[in-house]
Formats: C-alpha cells, structure tokens, sequence
C-alpha cells in the first residue's frame, strides 16, 4: 500500500523528469550544451527552469530524508 509520502515522491520524481527534459531541450535549443547549464550565464526562461529545477531536487532530497 502507498503511503501519501510514496505518492508525492512519485509525483516529485515524474515532475522533475517532465521539468529536465523541458530545461535540456531549451538549453540545445538555444545552442547551449547541457552539461555546461550550471557554469553559464542563462536567460530569463532558462533560468526559471533551473530555479525549478533546483526547487524540486531540494524538496525530493527532504522527502527521501524524512524516511
């Protein structure tokens, strides 16, 4: 049986995977290389992306914590 911290970490988990996909391929799009994402100077959206980006990973990282 899910406990309610097994369905958010679901949820977290499949919105952080949507979320990298969505920065990786803005990032090719705009000529950046992925890897490259945290040594460089973004735009306006990207940064946004990268700020979500972090926002999930931190609140994912707590959530596998409290167990």
């Amino acid at each position: 049986m899910s406990t309610e911290s097994d369905v958010r970490r679901v949820k977290l988990e499949a919105k952080l995977r949507e979320v990298e996909e969505t920065f990786e391929s803005e990032l090719r799009a705009r000529g950046f290389d992925p890897a490259q994402s945290q040594n460089v100077a973004l735009p306006g959206s990207l940064a946004k992306l990268y700020a979500e980006l972090e926002q999930l990973r931190s609140e994912l990282e707590e959530l596998l914590e409290e167990r």
